[in-house]
């Protein structure tokens, strides 16, 4: 029998799922809390509410559907909208791929930088925990440090992988041991940006607005 989950942790689960949705503008309902938490009933997501209430982590207005808020939401910078640019290859090169799929929120502690996120194509990454599918968040810029990783553009193609340097000589490698590195012409080479956060997508058939993942694993 698997024991329960101690209702302090899950407590402390339930206030950041609805911190991270108003944080994102999108209040969840009690249905809404129900259904992410697997409960029988929707008493005890309102249960597991109100004690929030109580403890002054949350506020309720009212009777509204969509009434929780935080107490100090009103100084919270809001997220950033990052444009999903399409996919990029991690594994063999291929074609850059710059359409605006979608929109995902950043937290704003990247305010300030200029962002886009790619969709992985491929498993090269695979054994530096990016996966094929997932979503990475890169910070653009046009240097970096041995050991990040980058998004990189060689002529007009583009690929995911991590930078080393030994003098003149730059390599981009991969983390799986099926593929071998590239070594590019470093007149030829254009560093995009460095990948700071991977996310990834549990759910196929949830919008790629909701599938981002609170506090999901970061690079930087």
């Amino acid at each position: 029998m698997t024991p329960r989950t101690p209702p302090g942790q899950t407590r402390e689960r339930i206030f950041r799922f609805v911190r991270d949705r108003l944080l994102e503008g999108r209040p969840p309902t009690l249905r809404e809390v129900q259904s992410a938490f697997d409960f029988k009933a929707v008493e005890s997501a309102r249960a597991h509410l109100a004690e929030l209430v109580s403890e002054g982590r949350l506020i309720k207005d009212g009777n509204k559907a969509r009434g929780y808020r935080l107490p100090d939401q009103a100084n919270v910078v809001p997220p950033l909208q990052v444009p999903l640019l399409g996919s990029v290859p991690a594994g063999p090169l291929n074609l850059a791929i710059e359409e605006v799929e979608s929109y995902l929120p950043v937290w704003p502690r990247f305010h300030g930088c200029e962002l886009f996120a790619l969709r992985i194509d491929g498993d090269s990454m695979r054994d530096a925990g990016i996966m094929h599918g997932d979503i990475v968040i890169v910070r653009k810029q046009a240097t970096a440090d041995p050991g990040d990783i980058v998004v990189a553009l060689i002529g007009d193609e583009a690929t995911v992988k991590t930078l080393y340097r030994e003098g003149r000589r730059i390599e981009l490698r991969p983390q799986n041991p099926e593929y071998t590195p590239i070594v590019p012409n470093p007149e030829e080479l254009v560093l995009l940006g460095k990948v700071i956060e991977v996310r990834r997508h549990l759910d196929e058939d949830t919008p790629p607005l909701l599938r981002s993942i609170p506090g999901g694993r970061t690079t930087s």
